[in-house]
């Protein structure tokens, strides 16, 4: 007898949405390989853009999308059933063909985009409309509607922050996977799986041991980025409203 067809689960992010915390809980599974942003050093070939390590990043993966495609719809590493990549929409550049997508199924992670703008200032300064996701995120979720003829699954952050156990409950109903009681909680420090930039951004999820309650008052939006928060509110507005309520 052959073994199923395993299942390839394309979670498509925002930067700073709390999306190495989600790769984490799906880490903690049994029955999960994961891999972090695979097309990362895509992305910054395409762009040239002067990202924090993106020399480390350009020498440690493939910068070709079509070796990344096949190796995320080829074998599973470690021969396992479900196999979580975590993604940033703004990876997935025009250039980028987008047939193998079929082979995957998607998911979407949010976060409201003052709490994104004010993260994403601190560590990659003056970000542009491109580089918070959003349009990109739309753009998929909108084939994929198509494609499948009814809405992927959408979490946002702060649902998830709140009600960790609910709302991954809910994902897993969605994909139609086990809940795993392993998500909720996973050991403290660095993982071998995650990308070569996390010294720049992975600090705060290093010392998390689990998903911790939002903050009740975001930090502060500098006034220079008013303006780029309203032109985000659109996207992240209607992917909302898709969102999987706790």
């Amino acid at each position: 007898m052959t073994s199923p067809e395993p299942r390839r689960i394309a979670m498509w992010s925002c930067p700073r949405t709390v999306s190495t915390a989600l790769l984490r809980a799906f880490e903690n599974r049994a029955d999960t390989t994961v891999v972090d942003e695979p097309l990362y050093a895509c992305y910054l070939a395409s762009t040239g853009l002067p990202h924090p390590m993106a020399a480390e990043v350009l020498a440690a993966q493939s910068t070709d999308w079509r070796v990344v495609a096949a190796e995320l719809t080829g074998p599973v590493p470690r021969g396992r059933p479900l196999f979580y990549q975590k993604h940033m929409a703004h990876h997935l550049v025009d250039e980028i063909e987008r047939e193998w997508l079929k082979r995957l199924e998607h998911c979407f992670l949010i976060r409201e985009p003052r709490e994104v703008l004010a993260s994403l200032d601190e560590r990659l300064g003056e970000p542009r409309l491109e580089d918070t996701g959003f349009p990109r995120q739309l753009e998929l979720f909108e084939e994929i509607a198509v494609v499948c003829g009814s809405p992927p699954p959408v979490v946002d952050s702060r649902d998830l922050l709140e009600a960790p156990r609910e709302v991954l409950g809910l994902l897993c109903d969605a994909l139609a996977i086990p809940f795993d009681e392993a998500m909720l909680a996973w050991p403290a420090g660095p993982r071998p799986t995650d990308g070569v930039w996390a010294p720049h951004w992975y600090a705060d999820v290093e010392r998390s041991t689990g998903f911790a309650p939002p903050p009740k008052a975001p930090r502060p939006l500098p006034d220079h980025l008013r303006p780029l928060a309203e032109e985000c509110r659109g996207a992240y507005e209607t992917l909302h409203a898709h969102r999987l309520r706790p």
